[in-house]
């Protein structure tokens, strides 16, 4: 019989410790919220990031030793990332529909008006504007990374995957930043609400699209990528570009059209 062309992933302990991971990083996120107690929460993110590490470890020891991302997995994998950005296009959507639910008819409680009334708002011209521009420089480095990749110049590639890392660990600071010295919190009304957990949530993906390019990075520094077997690359820019997307929509949104 013909072997066939699937990938039959081994048995793994990851799905589970990664579960785990998440059941005590939101049980320790409960604790920290309401008694200011870490010790849960530091388990949690250890337990993930290890998760995180070895999981890594198997799949690039997958592709790049045990030859088994093949063309025709490859296929399928891409397919599988496209649709894992497309449910995460519908995460945001939900964060944005509850805005402009909010302030496109403010309730009285609000003031009537939006932003309501008492809430001093981001300048949208000072950090974020500068935020957008680090973001757009990065979805720039991350394209000259993959063209220079396709077209075998590895340290090109290196140089501007590092780039991208180093832009969005900036990006990160200044978000972090822009927290520290908002004049409104969470719990200020549907604004704060809004404005933390929709922001909030793109840096989370920030944090995580740049842990992506880092692994990236190794990958390339020890040649595991050629200019035409690369789907690690691939998937790592795409959801790069789509962390690019969202921002510009929180920017124009929220931070701008938001404050008007």
């Amino acid at each position: 019989m013909p072997r066939q062309p699937f990938h039959l992933v081994e048995f793994s302990p990851w799905p589970l410790t990664g579960s785990l991971g998440a059941l005590f990083l939101t049980i320790g996120l409960t604790f920290w919220f309401h008694f200011s107690l870490f010790f849960c929460l530091i388990i949690g993110l250890f337990i993930i990031m290890l998760t995180m590490i070895q999981w890594w470890r198997d799949v690039i020891r997958e592709a790049s030793f045990l030859g088994h991302h093949t063309f025709f997995v490859m296929k399928g994998m891409r397919w599988g990332m496209i649709l894992f950005i497309a449910s995460e296009v519908c995460f945001f959507f939900a964060f944005f529909w509850a805005f402009f639910h909010s302030s496109l008819s403010p309730v009285a409680e609000l003031g009537c008006t939006w932003p309501p009334v008492g809430v001093e708002v981001i300048n949208p011209f000072s950090v974020p504007l500068l935020n957008t521009a680090v973001l757009l420089g990065s979805g720039v480095t991350v394209t000259w990374s993959h063209h220079s990749l396709m077209e075998g110049y590895l340290k090109n590639a290196s140089v501007s995957i590092f780039l991208t890392i180093l832009l969005g660990s900036y990006f990160t600071f200044l978000q972090s930043l822009e927290y520290f010295e908002a004049s409104f919190s969470i719990s200020d009304s549907v604004y704060g609400s809004t404005f933390f957990v929709a922001t909030g949530f793109h840096g989370l993906h920030v944090l995580i699209g740049s842990s992506f390019l880092f692994v990236v990075f190794n990958r390339i520094y020890f040649n595991q990528f050629s200019s035409e077997h690369h789907f690690g690359f691939e998937a790592a820019a795409w959801y790069w570009h789509f962390v690019d997307v969202v921002w510009i929509f929180l920017y124009m949104c929220i931070y701008w059209w938001g404050s008007l």
